[in-house]
């Protein structure tokens, strides 16, 4: 009797690792966006790590000078270093936007569980006051809370924030009415669970979901009205390095020194595009699409 032995063909490779199967799908956007923003972190964080030069020192028989080995980024019109004035300004802007974000989450929570929980007649009453704020533009809100706060940091992230708080209470007030109307909040109630306990423990944490996403591209249209109020004059005052007040500062040296605005605007636009990418994708994740 001949014995046949079943040929099993070799393994032309092994298979990735589920980490890096991932990382190799993500798109080059993603990759790159996530890179970027990486970079600006650090500016904000530790920006001696990528400039030693005094954002603030003046050096008048170098001003306007053209970028070039001493001077990457060439310098403004008092001499200052553009580089490390842009590098240092991430901080500047990364924190107002951020501010306003806190803030915007933190209000926006506590409403959009209120108008999610509330009465009838109350939730009717937020919802078209969310609706009603919503139709303005998140500057043309800000403007009137500086108008009557006055200029300054703390006013701009606290104008910035109130600005954005319908965005995050409409969207919390559907999750809770959602999450509200589901079996098993329902069966916590029939059980006697008190509303306390119920809110922090089946309403909040499962309402909390589409925030990240909210936040992230929240960020970016934070970090685009500072720097729009800061070059209107309405933030950090000058010498402070942020991003909107040099974009003031460069405005009337266009002709003879075109980098003194240049690479700040760049920088916001690159923060701003990278931050958008980013909490796109998270909401595609959020909803379960892939692409």
């Amino acid at each position: 009797m001949t014995v046949v032995k079943e040929h099993t063909p070799p393994l032309t490779g092994s298979p990735r690792p589920r980490g890096a199967a991932r990382l190799g799908d993500l798109p080059f956007g993603a990759i790159a966006s996530a890179a970027l923003l990486a970079v600006v972190v650090v500016a904000a964080v530790a920006p001696g790590l990528l400039t030693r030069a005094d954002p603030l020192a003046a050096d008048p028989l170098r001003a306007l000078a053209p970028p070039g080995g001493a001077h990457w980024f060439g310098t403004d019109h008092l001499g200052r270093d553009v580089l490390a004035r842009v590098v240092h300004g991430a901080g500047h802007s990364l924190s107002i936007g951020a501010g306003a974000v806190l803030v915007a989450v933190g209000v926006g929570l506590l409403l959009g569980v209120l108008a999610g929980l509330a009465p009838r007649l109350l939730d009717e009453a937020l919802s078209r006051a969310f609706d009603t704020l919503a139709t303005f533009p998140d500057v043309m809100l800000a403007l009137l809370v500086i108008a009557i706060l006055g200029p300054g940091t703390g006013n701009v992230i606290l104008a910035i924030g109130l600005a954005q708080i319908p965005n995050y209470a409409r969207v919390i007030r559907a999750q809770t009415f959602v999450v509200r109307r589901s079996g098993y909040v329902e069966q916590a109630v029939t059980f006697g669970l008190a509303w306390p306990r119920l809110v922090l423990r089946h309403v909040l944490p499962n309402a909390l979901g589409p925030l990240p996403v909210l936040a992230t591209i929240g960020l970016g249209q934070a970090v685009i009205a500072a720097s729009g109020l800061s070059f209107l004059g309405m933030g950090p005052q000058p010498p402070s390095p942020e991003w909107g007040t040099m974009l003031a500062e460069a405005r009337n040296y266009l002709r003879v020194a075109w980098w003194q605005a240049f690479f700040p605007g760049v920088a916001v636009t690159l923060t701003v595009i990278c931050l958008t990418a980013t909490g796109r994708r998270l909401q595609r994740r959020f909803e379960g699409r892939r692409s």
